[in-house]
């Protein structure tokens, strides 16, 4: 089994490998945004209000397009290519073969989960090299598990999504509607203190407001202790296996749209 997940994982890592489209929303999308952002509004001298004091913006929006990056792979990307592969017939026929169900989801989901962390581990590069910010060293396994809940639960979210959508071609429009207001009102693209009270609670509602609040608290260097945003890790988890128990339930491995 762990053998059929392997070689299936890496035939969706080259096949993502292949796709320029994938590549550039998944891997070059949140780096354009980090350096857009931390550019235009991390000048010097800006700061922004964090739990234990203040960090400078640039810092800020590490975290917060580590958040983008993470969802990109492991929902965005995720929706997009197996929608495609549904609709083209390749889910139909690689289910007949020998190879278990579990191994052909457990692969894909593997692959985005490498994705993932790859985009953090780069992400965190480009912060630490360009404006200076870094992982204090006692919160760094936190921030590791916690890219690790986010992907696996956002994949979960991903496979159940897809179960909503017909055809290849409203995937992207659909994973991006979704997605672009919540960036928004869940501290990615604007921090939290600066918007009204009634959209920041909507925000709370949803799992990428507490991806990003967990992935802040370990990067922030003002956190005390090990970093671990246990209430907003759970609720993440939570959505992920409420994501799971859908895909169970309505995930199709015909095409939809025929």
């Amino acid at each position: 089994m762990i053998r059929m997940t392997l070689h299936q994982s890496r035939y969706d890592l080259r096949a993502f490998l292949r796709n320029r489209q994938s590549q550039f929303f998944t891997l070059a999308l949140p780096v354009l945004f980090l350096v857009i952002f931390a550019s235009v509004f991390g000048g010097r001298g800006n700061t922004i209000q964090v739990p234990g004091g203040q960090i400078p913006t640039s810092v800020f929006y590490v975290p917060g397009i580590i958040t983008l990056g993470v969802i990109a792979a492991c929902f965005g990307n995720l929706v997009a290519s197996v929608t495609a592969q549904r609709e083209r017939g390749v889910l139909k026929r690689r289910r007949a073969t020998p190879v278990p169900a579990a191994a052909i989801i457990a692969g894909r989901v593997l692959t985005a989960v490498v994705i993932a962390v790859v985009m953090a581990a780069v992400l965190l590069g480009i912060g630490w090299a360009a404006y200076g910010a870094h992982v204090p060293g006692r919160t760094a396994l936190a921030l590791v598990v916690t890219v690790v809940i986010g992907a696996a639960s956002f994949c979960c979210l991903g496979y159940a999504l897809t179960s909503l959508i017909r055809n290849e071609d409203a995937a992207l429009p659909t994973t991006q509607a979704l997605l672009l207001p919540l960036y928004f009102i869940s501290g990615v693209f604007v921090a939290v203190t600066g918007l009204p009270h009634w959209l920041a609670g909507i925000g709370e509602i949803f799992p990428v407001r507490h991806l990003a609040n967990a992935l802040l608290v370990a990067y922030n260097p003002h956190t005390t202790g090990l970093g671990f945003a246990g209430l907003d890790l759970l609720i993440v988890a939570a959505w992920g296996a409420a994501g799971l128990l859908v895909a169970l339930r309505t995930f199709s491995w015909q095409p939809l749209g025929r």
